[in-house]
Parts: C-alpha cells; sequence; structure tokens
C-alpha cells in the first residue's frame, strides 16, 4: 500500500472514531436532559394530584382531556388543524404565546412532536393540556422570537419544559 493510500486510510479511521465519540456525547446529554425533563413533570404533577393528568406511550408527554369534543378526526402528518392554545413554560407559568380570537391553521407534520402526540387525544371541538419535556419541544434550541411579547426578553430558553392548552376548532384532510 502507498503512503498516500495509507494516510487516507488513516484520516478515515480518526474521522469514523471522532464521529463515535461525537454521537456518544450527544446520546449522554440527550438522556440528561431527558431525566431532567421528565422529573420536573413527575414533581408537578406530584403537587397536582387532581389533574388526572396521562401519559402518551413512553413519550414523557403528559395529557389532561378539558373536554373531549364531539366529532371524531383522522389524524395524519398531513392533516390541517386549526386550534387556539396558550402556552406557558411549566417551571415558571410564564405565557409564551397566546392566540386569543386568532386561530391558526398547521399541518400535523409541521407542528412539534408534543402536538402531533397530544392533539389526537380529542376530537373536534375538544380542549387538551399537554406537559411536554423539551425533546418534544424545541429541545436544545432557543427560540428567540417566541414569548417576546409575553415578557420574555431572551425568548423561549433552550430546554424548556412546556405546558399548553389547546382547542381544536377544525380538522381537514
Amino acid at each position: 500500500m502507498n503512503r498516500a493510500a495509507l494516510i487516507i486510510l488513516l484520516l478515515c479511521v480518526v474521522g469514523l472514531v471522532a464521529c463515535t465519540k461525537s454521537s456518544d456525547t450527544g446520546l449522554a446529554a440527550y438522556k440528561a436532559q431527558a431525566a431532567i425533563d421528565d422529573k420536573i413533570i413527575a414533581n408537578y404533577l406530584a403537587a397536582n394530584p387532581g389533574l388526572n393528568a396521562k401519559k402518551i406511550d413512553t413519550s414523557g408527554v403528559y395529557y389532561i382531556v378539558k373536554q373531549l369534543g364531539t366529532v371524531n378526526g383522522l389524524f395524519t402528518s398531513s392533516t390541517q388543524v386549526t386550534v387556539g392554545d396558550t402556552g406557558r413554560i411549566l417551571k415558571t407559568e410564564q405565557i409564551f404565546t397566546e392566540t386569543n380570537d386568532f386561530h391558526p391553521s398547521y399541518y400535523m407534520g409541521q407542528m412539534i412532536k408534543g402536538w402531533q402526540l397530544g392533539i389526537p387525544q380529542i376530537k373536534k371541538g375538544g380542549i387538551v393540556r399537554l406537559l411536554i419535556p423539551s425533546r418534544y419541544a424545541y429541545g436544545p434550541n432557543a427560540q428567540p422570537l417566541l414569548g417576546v411579547s409575553f415578557g420574555l426578553t431572551n425568548g423561549l430558553p433552550a430546554n424548556a419544559v412546556l405546558d399548553f392548552d389547546i382547542q381544536l376548532y377544525d380538522i381537514t384532510n
């Protein structure tokens, strides 16, 4: 094997080893943040036992049906939903978004994962409260524009555990 081929092979091996270490570090950080988020939600639920929150599978997302609604809907990634919502940071109860009389429409596949899991728990006309760990919201990505109009000077922080009240006005497939 010539010297140039040996150097290229060595660089490839070093690159692969570096990728493995980087992904191991990322996985460890993800797991550590998941444990923190789950503890925040567990402590909140323990302090508020009357909520009757239910966990969605193994996701760590909890939901409370406030009003079931009356019309069944089929939910796929291309389903468009029209909602009204109020979003808070769970730890501080600081509101960072509120639609009031404006009812935006979103495609299910374009929403944060916590909404994708939680909205199908109700029917059209229903209201659901979602407690969402950061890994099913915005994760380690701060949202500098979210919440500014509600007094969050730096926007929604990274790894925020979120609390949403969502009313489902319409479902379009």
